[in-house]
């Protein structure tokens, strides 16, 4: 067994750790204050470095040990309220994107990925954002606030015209009207049609930004989050679209958001293992 060290993304030494050797940026942002049902996004962060310290270092798909790249574990975003939170992440990120780094942010609720977006559309200009996801979550807003989870899309719309949505099955009839049915695979017809994910990378820019909700996949996997719906996506429904965009496009960042952990380890798990993967793809040489 190797040694697992405490507080960083999968338990790394220093040498694999630090911040000035290290290519990849986890930035946890624990907040958790419009979430409409199951409470709890705001302990996701830690759960996932925690889940994180049990994965294997070696990755069988690409055969690569992409933690040699350096997984730099910043210090939590905390703040009171949204505003405050989204202009936290947008500093962090937008810090972190000039030293080079590569930024995965870990939630928390839906909205933390608004400052994330922000921050990289301005590196990126031009990048399109992929939205893996169960909820179209564009209303104006929800609960009276327009940073609630449902409307965390509808504010990076406000930044990025070009979102291609995955695994949609819900959403309010007030959504319809802002919707491009063009630039969205509903998770109904993923279930019918085997050749949705070359369709899915035809849509995307050269540059993308990837915001995964954990209510993608199926309750039967993903239970821990705030708003389950059945019929969701199974992990290598996900990981093959990952990866074939992997190879054709350039994922610039991306961020998890929205479980909700609870003693049943196996989703906190998933996520960790859900970001490892995703790193591989993308830093396989």
């Amino acid at each position: 067994m190797r040694t697992v060290y405490p507080d960083n993304f999968c338990g790394l030494p220093a040498e694999f750790s630090n911040y000035e050797n290290s290519r990849i940026v986890i930035l946890p942002v624990p907040f958790d204050e419009t979430t409409s049902w199951v409470k709890g996004s705001d302990k996701a962060p830690r759960a996932i470095i925690d889940a994180s310290k049990q994965l294997e270092m070696y990755d069988m798909e690409t055969g690569t040990e992409v933690y040699r790249r350096g997984i730099f574990t910043s210090k939590p975003v905390a703040a009171s309220d949204s505003l405050k939170m989204i202009d936290g992440v947008y500093g962090e990120v937008k810090k972190y994107l000039k030293d080079g780094k590569f930024v995965v942010t870990t939630g928390g609720e839906h909205s933390i990925c608004i400052g994330a977006i922000k921050a990289h559309y301005e590196k990126f200009p031009g990048m399109c954002v992929l939205q893996l996801d169960a909820h179209t979550d564009m209303r104006d807003s929800y609960e009276d606030s327009r940073y609630s989870h449902a409307s965390a899309m509808s504010r990076v719309a406000e930044i990025v015209p070009d979102i291609v949505r995955v695994g949609i099955r819900s959403m309010d009839v007030t959504e319809l009207e802002k919707l491009d049915e063009d630039n969205i695979f509903y998770a109904l017809d993923i279930m019918k049609f085997d050749g949705w994910m070359d369709q899915v990378v035809e849509k995307l820019q050269k540059d993308v930004y990837i915001t995964i909700d954990v209510d993608v996949f199926d309750p039967g996997i993903m239970p821990s989050t705030g708003t389950p719906e059945p019929g969701g996506l199974g992990w290598y429904q996900v990981t093959d679209l990952l990866t074939i965009i992997s190879k054709k496009r350039n994922i610039v960042g991306f961020d998890v958001v929205e479980l909700c952990p609870g003693e049943n380890k196996a989703p906190d798990f998933l996520a960790a293992k859900l970001i490892y993967q995703l790193l591989s793809y993308k830093f396989a040489e």
